[in-house]
């Protein structure tokens, strides 16, 4: 094995997207600022107890693990979610709670084109509930898509309740609604009836069901979902969502919003209200969040909570070369031209443009500048 090699699933990021990188990190950064959230730096090392021994476990297979010092078996951060959850239940000693960052997060499992590094900026409200919440959390990603650049996304909502509900009266066991789960998440039609058939659920749980994967577009497919099902926690969902649809209108959000019941997230981490952001170019989702009223309790203090983290990478991803963000002036300094070179990069600077200095030593000229600037002993011209 070459040792300048990097391990599978890991990468640099080189300078014109580190740049990039930088330059939205900076944008989103004054956009938390200026909504009131307070900024957090996790520790990068935690427990495996922390993240393996709560309801809303983290599967062992996604964690890196090692053993500490004092034999304890510790993992890479593999979920910020959970770790801001952690800080707001047994830190912060307050009922409410603004928490953003950015981090980075490790996923052992990933594989193929997946990133086991992962870069995220997010936010986690805590201490607020109901429908204006939830309608305030899919607003404000949808500003922040903006705020780094993305025109074409479209952030698609589902309920897990809608879900539990119409598992009420399947005979569904809780391991055999997680694998189905896993198969309606995945728009597996077949798998999801082969499933559903092998465990032996109702009729009409099975209907239902399948019609899941089918159950998105505009706000008329909550209606259409109504017709499916009689029960009093689907129902609710659909309710809470037509007033969380309310609001977003109210907002002047509605044209980046659609729905998709068929999108339905770990059971046993949200609790209500969850979202997709989807970008043009991108075959991942870019942004991820919803509702897990229930985690802060898992570590001492019940605190209902929302929130959403954007994958910087493929946000990036998404904007092409709208992201490069190259600086525009390269001042090249010859030989005896290094002082005025050096007086007219201040002087751009300090005039806010975004300039790079280089000295002339026989390589090739900068490229991809949209001013070039040679300095010489008699002063500085443009090329």
């Amino acid at each position: 094995m070459a040792y300048f090699k990097l391990p599978s699933g890991v990468r640099d990021v080189l300078p014109s997207e580190c740049r990039a990188l930088n330059a939205a990190e900076e944008r989103l950064q004054k956009k938390f600022s200026e909504a009131g959230f307070c900024f957090v730096r996790t520790a990068g090392l935690e427990y495996f107890d922390t993240f393996s021994k709560i309801e809303s476990a983290i599967e062992q297979s996604k964690m890196f693990k090692m053993t500490d010092k004092d034999g304890n078996l510790i993992v890479l951060r593999p979920d910020m979610t959970l770790a801001c959850a952690r800080i707001a239940a047994t830190k912060l000693h307050q009922e409410r709670a603004k928490l953003c960052y950015f981090s980075n997060i490790y996923d052992f499992s990933a594989g193929g084109s997946s990133e086991r590094e992962v870069a995220q900026a997010g936010v986690e409200i805590f201490g607020e509930k109901g429908a204006f919440s939830d309608a305030y959390a899919v607003a404000f990603a949808a500003e922040c898509l903006r705020e780094i650049g993305l025109k074409d996304f479209i952030i698609d909502i589902g309920h897990v309740g809608f879900y539990k509900g119409l598992l009420e009266g399947s005979g569904l066991s809780e391991g055999a609604a997680e694998e189905i789960r896993g198969y309606i998440n995945a728009k597996d039609a077949l798998n999801t009836e082969i499933a559903l058939k092998n465990y032996g659920a109702s009729q009409q749980a099975q209907a239902a069901l399948l019609a899941l994967p089918s159950l998105f577009g505009d706000a008329s497919v909550l209606d259409e979902a109504a017709k499916l099902t009689d029960n009093p926690l689907a129902l609710g969902a659909l309710a809470h969502l037509k007033e969380v649809y309310a609001y977003l209108i109210e907002m002047g959000e509605e044209k980046y919003v659609s729905f998709d019941l068929g999108t339905v997230k770990s059971l046993a981490y949200y609790s209500g209200m969850v979202f997709t952001g989807l970008a043009e170019g991108v075959g991942a989702p870019v942004l991820s969040g919803g509702r897990y009223d229930g985690l802060c309790a898992q570590f001492g203090k019940n605190l209902a909570a929302v929130g959403f983290a954007i994958g910087m990478g493929r946000a990036l991803r998404a904007l092409g070369d709208e992201s490069e963000g190259r600086p525009y002036i390269a001042v090249v300094c010859q030989k005896g031209g290094e002082r005025q070179g050096w007086h007219f990069y201040k002087e751009r600077l300090a005039a806010g443009e975004r300039c790079d200095l280089f000295a002339d030593g026989g390589s090739p000229a900068p490229a991809a500048y949209r001013e070039i600037y040679v300095a010489t002993a008699k002063g500085v011209e443009k090329c």
